[in-house]
Order: structure tokens, then C-alpha cells, then sequence
């Protein structure tokens, strides 16, 4: 069957493999759609660590079942793939936050992912995508790292104030899902594509450059209830404890290589709550689809590059090195 390898740093390659061995416990899939993600990008840059190559990449998955192998599926149900395999029995996993597994492994980064014609799955990674076409449903899983951030906020509730840093895909959708919480939201980004495309999805958006003008500071007042980084950036990470009020919290959905530095003596003048959100779990995933449904979510516009899997090797390099005006690329089977 076809699939998409990322050989080396700078080289995609459409190769041939062997369809996937099916175990017991697991269900084969036959795949539709891709979303492209930061992390694809990063891996075909020679920029993520980790990753050893060759490798099949893809992780933001939807498909139909195949083979069923006797789980609760139908062959031909449509899926939502969660992309994260899990030990089971570790604490985080006993207590349902498999999201944070202590050997947890994605697809496509640790292990052989989904941009292929087919991929065999656990049955409990598979979410079925009824109302939604499989276009959106490629989309979840990226939106769901954003639900997951707002739902680790506890204090976050309706009339909140919000406060965004970044703006990229996992921005976006911590802004969107901020918003159906009943957040009021604000956003900060440095690239003008970014800021003319939040702006054009409904959000009050600024340039660093603007921070320190009257508009900004009246919304600021003395600070966010809840501010969120999605910037993946140290200097951005650093900075943005300044914007939270006193009692406020502030949520790191980024990551990166490095070291946070934060002043004691402001952490607890303010009592601030710090934490961190990684990847989701099954209710993340749920909420997404629902909220898709009820038309939360403009997916139209999020989905706003396309492409074929014969084309991924010349188009994806094109992304890579020049994002501008990309929101989320969507590879068609």
C-alpha cells in the first residue's frame, strides 16, 4: 500500500510497505484524510527531536473501518483516530489521563503513522465521526489539544477574560474552545498573516508591537483571568506571566526544548496556578465533534490548503519552508 516517509531531514519520499499486521484488541482502517501538522513540518526540517528516520509521519487522522476483528465497530463506520498509545497501567493512565502516559508514544513521531492507505489501531482509539464529514473529522484531533488546555483551566468560566499567545492551529482552537466556554478572548500574535487571519475568525487580535497602547492596556486592566501560551517560544513563554491578574492562572499548551525562568516574588504575590496541557483524551476528542456539529467550529476556513498523497513530497516542502496564509493543510487518500 501507499505511503508518505519522511527518509531524512528535507526528503519525502511516496513508497510502497506492507499493509499492517492486525492484532487482537485492534481494528483496521482504511484512511481518508490527513492534517497536516507543526510537528510534520518540524520532523521534515530536521527540527524535532527524537525522531529517528526513516519513518511513516501523518498523526491527525480519519478514516472508515475495514476490519472490525470482532470490536464494537461496523465496517464501514467512519473514525476519528486518536493518535496516542498508551501503556494502560502506569498511574497517569489508571486515572484517566492517558493523555500523559509515562511511555506514551504518537504515531507518526515515535512510531509509524497515518499517512498511509491503511493503519491498524486499538478499538479504543477510534471515536466513530457520524455527522461530520471526514474532512473535518482529520481535523479533531488538533482542535482537541485546544478543549483539553480549557478544560485543565478550572478557572475559567463564563465572563472570563482570556488571553491567547499564538495564534498557529493549537492557538486557534484554545481560542475557539475559550470562546464556546463563554470566555471573553483576546489574542496576541507577531506574524501579520496570523493576526489578518484570527482577526477574520472573530478575535480580537494584536502585534507585540501593540501592547503597550491604550487599547490592550483597557482590556488588560490589571491582568487576564486566565491567560494560555501556544507559542512554543521561551521569550513568549517568560513574558506572558506578566499579563495574568493576581489569582489569575496560566496554562502552557506550547512546548519546547529549555529552560521556563519565572521571579518567584511575582509567581507568589500573585498566587498565580501554573500548568501545563499535553496532547487529549477521549471527552477533549467528544467535545470537539459535538461542538463541530452544533457549528462552533468554522472548519471551512481553518481547512484552508489541500492536497493529494501522490502530491505530498512536492507540496508539503512548499509549506515548510513558507507557512504564510496557512492555517491547516488536509492530504486527500
Amino acid at each position: 500500500m501507499r505511503a508518505i516517509s519522511c527518509t531524512a531531514p528535507e526528503q519525502l519520499a511516496l513508497i510502497d510497505i506492507d499493509r499492517p499486521e492486525l492484532k487482537p484488541g485492534w481494528v483496521r482502517v482504511a484512511i481518508r484524510h490527513i492534517g497536516i501538522c507543526g510537528t510534520d513540518y518540524h520532523i521534515f526540517e530536521g527540527n524535532f527531536p527524537y525522531f529517528e528516520y526513516p519513518r511513516v509521519i501523518g498523526h491527525e487522522l480519519s478514516g472508515v473501518v475495514v476490519d472490525p476483528n470482532g470490536e464494537a465497530f461496523a465496517a464501514g463506520d467512519p473514525v476519528v483516530i486518536n493518535p496516542y498509545l498508551n501503556c494502560g497501567h502506569c498511574p497517569a493512565c489508571l486515572e484517566g489521563r492517558a493523555n500523559c502516559c509515562e511511555t506514551l508514544k504518537v504515531i507518526g513521531v515515535h512510531a509509524p503513522g497515518g499517512m498511509a492507505e491503511e493503519i491498524v489501531m486499538p478499538a479504543g482509539n477510534l471515536y466513530k465521526a457520524d455527522g461530520l464529514s471526514l474532512r473535518d473529522a482529520a481535523m479533531v484531533e488538533f482542535l482537541a489539544i485546544g478543549a483539553h488546555a480549557i478544560r485543565r483551566t478550572a478557572e475559567l468560566k463564563p465572563g472570563s477574560r482570556a488571553l491567547v499567545v499564538g495564534s498557529g492551529p493549537i492557538g486557534l482552537g484554545v481560542a475557539f474552545f475559550a470562546k464556546i466556554a463563554g470566555a471573553d478572548v483576546t489574542v496576541i500574535d507577531a506574524a501579520p498573516d496570523k493576526i489578518a487571519a484570527t482577526r477574520a475568525l472573530g478575535f480580537r487580535t494584536f502585534a507585540p508591537a501593540d501592547l503597550e497602547g491604550s487599547e490592550f492596556s483597557g482590556i488588560k486592566s490589571t491582568g487576564f483571568d486566565a491567560v494560555f501560551d501556544s507559542t512554543g517560544s521561551i521569550r513568549a513563554m517568560n513574558a506572558s506571566l506578566f499579563h495574568i491578574r493576581n489569582g489569575g492562572s496560566y496554562t502552557l499548551v506550547g512546548v519546547i526544548k529549555g529552560d521556563l525562568v519565572f521571579p518567584d516574588s511575582e509567581v507568589h504575590r500573585r498566587e498565580l496556578t501554573i500548568r501545563a496541557s499535553r496532547n487529549a483524551i477521549r471527552a477533549d476528542f467528544e467535545h470537539v465533534m459535538d461542538s463541530i456539529r452544533q457549528g462552533k467550529v468554522p472548519t471551512d476556513k481553518l481547512a484552508t490548503h489541500a492536497t493529494s498523497m501522490d502530491r505530498v513530497p512536492q507540496d508539503m516542502p512548499v509549506w515548510a519552508h513558507d507557512r504564510t496564509g496557512v492555517i491547516k493543510a488536509i492530504v486527500t487518500v
